[in-house]
């Protein structure tokens, strides 16, 4: 099959098979999105992207990923190519400007609210970030919203840390994450866990030189665990 990248099955035994998008699946793109932001209890967990946006990852500034199952888009999720960093998220953290051209960003992902829990959003991540060119991209960034936990977990799953808490979007807060494909994991000496809603804490953190590398809680209260 073209565009066809992985299949297997899900822990319940559904197959499933993962394919390459391109502009001809744009409306069901659009039509798992709607989807999803329909199921939201908060619906400003979810930065949704336009048709425009969509289609400019679809044509080629980056790569978008599909999960099908008897052949319906269960689940998708995208890498974008930067237009200059045109959010600022390499900036945000600290990449010198003559490397900017080497920032992508781990972008939105959907998962069907019928196929929630089977770790579908990990699965397409791991396959994205395996197929990034190492050679032309050397930093990955993201933004998530404080307290959406399992797009938290996922970005600390795949090695990504936090460089950066701030209004993004218009004004709204938003963690800003970070991974260096060249440079091994830093060994560090001093942690710190701070309760996800002490906004200014993390921030002086953050400011100090700290960098959030985990998600530490029980469900009832998560705390971020900063080190450097």
């Amino acid at each position: 099959m073209k565009n066809h990248i992985f299949e297997g099955e899900l822990r319940n035994g559904q197959p499933i098979h993962m394919r390459r998008l391109t502009p001809e699946q744009l409306p069901e793109v659009l039509s798992l999105q709607d989807e999803v932001i329909g199921a939201l209890e908060v619906k400003e967990r979810l930065q949704p992207l336009t048709e425009d946006e969509f289609r400019f990852i679809l044509d080629g500034n980056g790569e978008m990923i599909g999960v099908y199952a008897d052949g319906e888009m269960i689940a998708w999720r995208a890498m974008l190519i930067p237009d200059n960093d045109h959010e600022g998220l390499g900036r945000d953290v600290g990449v010198p400007e003559d490397e900017i051209g080497k920032v992508i960003y781990q972008e939105i992902s959907a998962v069907s609210p019928k196929w929630r829990g089977f770790s579908l959003q990990t699965l397409m991540g791991s396959v994205l970030m395996d197929r990034v060119d190492a050679n032309r991209y050397r930093y990955v960034c993201s933004t998530v919203m404080p307290g959406n936990i399992p797009s938290l977990k996922d970005k600390f799953r795949h090695g990504l840390e936090v460089r950066a808490l701030k209004e993004k979007y218009g004004g709204k807060l938003r963690y800003v994450f970070y991974k260096d494909l060249q440079t091994p994991e830093r060994q560090r000496t001093d942690a710190r866990e701070i309760p996800m809603d002490d906004i200014s804490g993390q921030q002086a953190l953050l400011a100090a030189g700290w960098a959030g590398t985990a998600l530490v809680g029980d469900g009832n209260e998560w705390f971020v665990r900063y080190e450097r």
